[in-house]
């Protein structure tokens, strides 16, 4: 008698607690996006003019004006949280922030690890070149043989090596692969024409913008899987943002050009 009523107390125990660890566990990111009043947000630090440091030390850029509007719509404040591109989505799987603001393409195989929310900007990969280089490369194929430099983990890395032939060299970011090229020990660099153009129009390096080539590409804002809560929060934050003109106007700012729709060749 007294084993079967221990066996029953350990058992609504057990179930007990079960019940409060699937309650915790189920917890959406909004939930405690909300509790905590902060929304923490990834990004490079050094990829202007997305986002990079002023004189003064603080973020500044076209992702961090949007993650900043964003998180207002959420009804908390942005934390900034500084991470090298090679290391950002796994980071954000690590749950150490809560998404990346940080011109991140919406790929499948990305789609099958996070959610993203809608796009907010719309590129399309450009090399670039040396000034005093003479040649013209039109596209990947024309590379075959030649060192193509790329950020290491980014969508461009992926698009380059699937050209069988191109000569990949992954660096952690633009500064780094954009010193080497115009040194010659890379031929070419490939990532997102808007920012090589901002790029070029405030760098002194004796460089050039190249041929597009490949498809449009969508940039979203990812976060982990299984918050339904906070998926549709997003969606109605982008909304709400293109609607009221906000994305328009970051994207003049930082462009002069609206970045947060489609855009032609």
């Amino acid at each position: 008698m007294k084993t079967t009523l221990l066996h029953k107390l350990l058992a609504t125990a057990l179930i007990g607690f079960s019940l409060a660890s699937a309650a915790a566990h189920a917890e959406d990111l909004l939930d405690t996006v909300k509790h905590r009043g902060t929304l923490q947000v990834a990004l490079e630090g050094t990829y202007p003019p997305f986002d990079s440091k002023d004189a003064k030390g603080d973020l500044v850029g076209y992702d961090v004006d949007v993650a900043k509007a964003v998180a207002a719509k959420l009804g908390v404040k942005p934390v900034f949280v500084a991470t090298e591109w090679s290391g950002i989505i796994a980071g954000l799987k690590a749950g150490k922030y809560d998404v990346i603001v940080n011109q991140v393409g919406i790929t499948p195989q990305r789609q099958q690890a996070f959610d993203f929310s809608p796009p907010y900007t719309y590129s399309m990969p450009q090399l670039i070149q040396r000034k005093n280089d003479d040649r013209n490369f039109k596209s990947l194929d024309d590379l075959k043989g030649h060192k193509l430099g790329v950020s290491l983990g980014s969508n461009y890395n992926d698009m380059a090596k699937a050209v069988a032939g191109v000569q990949v060299v992954t660096y952690p970011g633009a500064p780094e692969y954009l010193s080497d090229l115009a040194a010659g020990r890379i031929d070419a660099a490939l990532n997102d024409r808007l920012m090589l153009a901002y790029l070029l129009k405030t760098s002194p390096l004796p460089l050039r913008t190249g041929a597009t080539v490949g498809d449009h590409v969508e940039m979203g804002i990812p976060f982990n899987k299984g918050n339904p809560k906070f998926a549709q929060a997003m969606n109605d934050a982008i909304a709400s943002l293109e609607k009221d003109g906000t994305l328009t106007k970051i994207s003049q700012k930082w462009f002069g050009i609206d970045v947060s729709k489609p855009i032609t060749q």
